[in-house]
C-alpha cells in the first residue's frame, strides 16, 4: 500500500524538444503536474531526474515549475538505478514504493524499473508515462510487468496515498485533480 512515508516519486527525463514530440505530450504534462502537485501536498518525497541535461536541454516548464526547491540529478545512463548520486538520494528516502513516470516507458523508464525492483516495490504510472511511438510504451509497459512491476495511473496513486475522503488535505487534492 502507498503511504507517503513509504512511497517516493521519480520523475524521469522531461527534457526539452524530445518531452514535446513525446505521444500526447500535452496529456503528459498535465498528469505530470497533477501527481507532482498531490505528491508534495502529501509530503511524498520527489526524486528528480535529467538525461545528460547539457544535450537534451532541462525540464520543461509546464513539469519544472512544480518542482520549485528541488534540484534534477543529471545522468548519462538509461536506468536512474545505475547513476550513484541518484542511489544515494532513495538509499536517503529508503522508501518501501517507488513510484516511477516520465520518458521514454520502453527505455529509462523501464530499465530504471528492472533495477529498482530487485529492492523495491515498484510502480508506473501509465498516464505520467510516455514514448514517442504509441506502441513502444506498450511494450515498456508489458516487460515492466513481465518482471513484477505494477502498472498504476495518477488518481490510483494520489488516492490511495490520502487513504480518506475527509479532511482539509482531501479538499486539497480534489482541487489539483480537476
Amino acid at each position: 500500500m502507498l503511504k507517503s512515508t513509504n512511497t517516493a516519486l521519480i520523475i524521469i527525463d522531461i527534457q526539452g524538444k524530445l518531452a514535446r514530440v513525446m505521444y500526447n505530450s500535452d496529456e503528459l504534462f498535465r498528469n505530470l503536474a497533477m501527481l507532482i502537485k498531490g505528491a508534495r501536498l502529501m509530503d511524498v518525497p520527489i526524486i528528480w531526474m535529467e538525461q545528460l541535461p547539457n544535450k537534451l536541454g532541462n525540464t520543461v516548464e509546464e513539469v519544472s515549475q512544480h518542482l520549485h526547491g528541488l534540484q534534477p540529478i543529471a545522468k548519462d545512463v538509461f536506468s536512474c538505478g545505475q547513476n550513484d548520486e541518484f542511489n544515494r538520494a532513495l538509499a536517503d528516502i529508503n522508501p518501501e514504493n517507488v513510484v516511477l513516470s516520465g520518458i521514454e516507458t520502453h527505455i529509462c523508464v523501464y530499465q530504471t524499473a528492472i533495477d529498482l525492483l530487485k529492492n523495491y516495490n515498484v510502480e508506473v504510472v501509465v498516464d505520467a508515462t510516455s514514448t514517442r511511438l504509441d506502441y513502444n510504451k506498450d511494450v515498456g509497459l508489458d516487460k515492466i510487468r513481465r518482471t513484477g512491476g505494477q502498472i498504476t495511473s495518477v488518481e490510483t496513486v494520489l488516492f490511495e496515498l490520502q487513504g480518506k475522503a475527509t479532511g482539509e488535505q482531501f479538499k486539497q487534492l480534489l482541487n489539483i485533480i480537476k
